[in-house]
């Protein structure tokens, strides 16, 4: 099978930081972006005015364009304004999962170089000054942007999103007002000096053999993207408000979310700064939300809660996404009917990718968006191969590959890996099985690679048997998926002991609850 689609609306040449610039114009006073948690509403005029400023903070404070800046923080209006700012001051965002540790922590910000780091003072249980300072002892008694490190030689500042003013960091609140005369002509002067093609993003994605692998997106992926998944959806069409409980670190929040929203006009609603089913109910019930995205297991929550308080959806809640994990089609059909969301859609796509290069047209028939991943978007080239490379007939199965604007510029720093996926002619293999029909429309029959996806999240089980097997009482450790009704997948793990009798390491009983506290923490 080979597609390769064409499009009406051609390719954008814009980079993130004109577009936000081109929403001011167009939307100004529009809700751009609704914050429950923080009781915080922002026009486009207003994100577009406090992204410049932080923008030019960011300059002041020693960053320069090309550098990499990290973003480790639950969902705000700071993380959306870091994203527009730092695309504005020609930075590269380093987007880090909220839930690392700071093992992990310091192996992502090594790997990029890190210079700049944004972060919350908290996450869940996880205090983030505290793992900072456990990877950065001299943290504390650092000037501002002099933080100097052994362990992180390239970071130099912290800034941190709250109201606690702690030790050697920038409060967030304060980088909007460090800019000078200088630093505020240079963000001008950059946006028309800014490429779209250049890098503006680095995602981490799990590895299969360790540590995570950081790829690379650009301006003209993550705009394009962005553009042609709203279009699909026909938010051109009217005003439209989205309900939005992704983690906006993920391309799907991020870009088909918040970014999509920008083209736009659309409102992002954040229900909360992690992910809540009350809340999401509390933002379709009270902010006239017109869609609503999430995972399968976002889904099945939101029906549950529905079911449970019988509650009736608003009418204005007519469209939405489901992606991020094998879509369920009975799930698929009972969102539609109960919530009432009748041009509601399923997608698919993956971080390397965008990350969206399948979806559903809201009028396709109930059968092809409740069984199938869509139609490929515009500008892209899809093709099936089988185990030698070659295309396979219409329908039958093989590896699913993918050509165009929207495939990533690499792992950074990593060629090896880069080579591994992306070969010579664009081609990405996705490293999923799937077929195409005669119509274009795409079905993932499997995986070519041992991952677990546990609501939304991939889990590589290699990794984690890595981590397992350093308990000195561990010989072998295999990790692999179980069904679960909910999340789609759970983690599993069988241990085999070392139980040598001739072993002078002593052998105190481990329990689940031993292991688990083991666990905590790395």
């Amino acid at each position: 099978s080979y597609l390769c689609t064409g499009g009406e609306k051609p390719l954008l040449g814009m980079t993130i930081g004109q577009i936000i610039d081109r929403a001011s114009d167009m939307f100004g006073d529009r809700e751009a972006l609704v914050s429950m948690h923080q009781s915080l509403r922002k026009t486009f005029t207003d994100l577009q005015k406090d992204s410049t400023e932080v923008a030019s903070g960011f300059l002041s404070l020693g960053l320069s364009p090309g550098d990499r800046l990290g973003i480790w923080s639950p969902n705000n209006y700071e993380w959306v304004v870091t994203q527009f700012a730092a695309a504005k001051a020609g930075l590269v965002l380093v987007n880090i999962n909220p839930a690392y540790r700071a093992s992990e922590l310091e192996y992502c910000l090594n790997k990029v170089s890190v210079k700049g780091i944004v972060c919350a003072d908290s996450f869940k249980t996880s205090n983030y000054y505290n793992m900072l300072c456990e990877v950065v002892p001299d943290l504390p008694s650092s000037e501002w942007g002099q933080l100097s490190s052994p362990r992180l030689p390239e970071l130099s500042t912290v800034i941190m999103i709250g109201e606690k003013q702690l030790p050697g960091t920038v409060p967030f609140n304060a980088v909007s007002s460090l800019g000078t005369p200088e630093t505020k002509e240079k963000v001008r002067q950059l946006s028309n000096k800014i490429q779209f093609d250049y890098p503006c993003n680095i995602q981490f994605t799990s590895g299969t053999t360790g540590h995570p692998k950081a790829a690379v997106l650009s301006h003209h992926n993550m705009v394009n993207n962005a553009n042609f998944v709203g279009n699909r959806l026909r938010y051109h069409e009217k005003e439209h408000r989205i309900c939005l409980p992704l983690p906006l670190y993920h391309c799907f929040g991020g870009v088909a979310g918040v970014l999509c929203g920008t083209l736009y006009g659309a409102a992002c609603v954040l229900p909360s700064s992690v992910y809540s089913s009350d809340s999401v109910i509390k933002a379709i019930l009270q902010e006239n939300v017109t869609s609503c995205y999430g995972t399968p297991t976002i889904f099945v929550d939101l029906l549950a809660g529905i079911r449970r308080m019988g509650v009736k959806v608003p009418t204005t809640l007519r469209t939405g996404i489901m992606s991020g994990a094998p879509c369920p089609p009975a799930l698929v059909k009972d969102t539609i009917t109960e919530l009432n969301m009748k041009d509601f859609i399923v997608m698919y796509g993956m971080t390397e990718t965008s990350p969206v290069t399948f979806q559903c047209f809201p009028d396709d028939p109930p059968q092809l968006r409740t069984t199938t991943i869509g139609f490929p978007l515009p500008h892209t080239e899809v093709k099936i191969t089988d185990k030698d490379g070659l295309i396979t007939s219409v329908g039958v199965e093989g590896e699913l590959c993918v050509r165009g604007y929207c495939v990533f510029l690499g792992y950074w720093e990593d060629e090896k890996k880069t080579k591994e996926c992306l070969d010579n002619d664009g081609w990405f293999r996705t490293g999923d099985l799937a077929t195409i029909d005669e119509h274009g429309y795409g079905c993932i029959r499997g995986r070519m690679k041992d991952v677990v996806i546990r609501g939304g999240e991939n889990i590589y089980p290699a990794e984690l048997e890595n981590l397992f097997m350093m308990h000195p009482r561990v010989k072998e450790a295999q990790v692999f998926g179980v069904p679960d009704t909910r999340m789609g997948e759970e983690v599993a793990v069988w241990l085999r002991l070392d139980d040598d009798p001739t072993s002078s390491s002593p052998k105190e009983e481990l329990t689940e609850e031993s292991f688990r506290a083991w666990c905590s923490g790395k």
